[in-house]
């Protein structure tokens, strides 16, 4: 690790184009979407980790990538093994690949099973709920 990138922290950070992290938010009382707990991870797939690992299931959260001026929503789905449990890396870096480069959607940007992740440089923990 670089001086750089431990005073900083990772160069994709910076990079606008992709979030700076990702927020699963759950409801904290049912049937209020105001109150909500919070997960968090520099990369999608140290949050889906940490959800997986933590009993957290697909149907009890939405998934949002953050940047620096707006939150943009996930679609779950594309996270998700034909049964309805979480992907895990690299099927979930594929399957988060092959939606974008189908749909283009930016959102989606930067995940590849092979080759040059945008996120490698990145801390895959993560934590909450918050």
């Amino acid at each position: 690790m670089s001086i750089r990138s431990t005073l900083f922290g990772p160069k994709s950070k910076y990079d606008p184009g992709i979030p700076y992290t990702y927020v699963a938010r759950m409801p904290a009382i049912e049937g209020d979407d105001t109150v909500h707990n919070d997960y968090f991870a520099d990369t999608i797939c140290g949050l889906i980790q940490y959800l997986d690992e933590n009993d957290v299931h697909p149907d009890e959260v939405q998934l949002f990538g953050l940047y620096l001026k707006q939150e943009i929503p996930l679609d779950v789905q594309y996270c998700l093994a034909p049964d309805g449990s979480w992907l895990k890396p690299p099927e979930l870096c594929h399957s988060l690949e092959q939606h974008y480069l189908e749909t283009m959607e930016l959102a989606y940007k930067g995940h590849v099973e092979r080759g040059h992740c945008s996120y490698e440089d990145r801390d895959t923990q993560g934590s909450g709920p918050y």
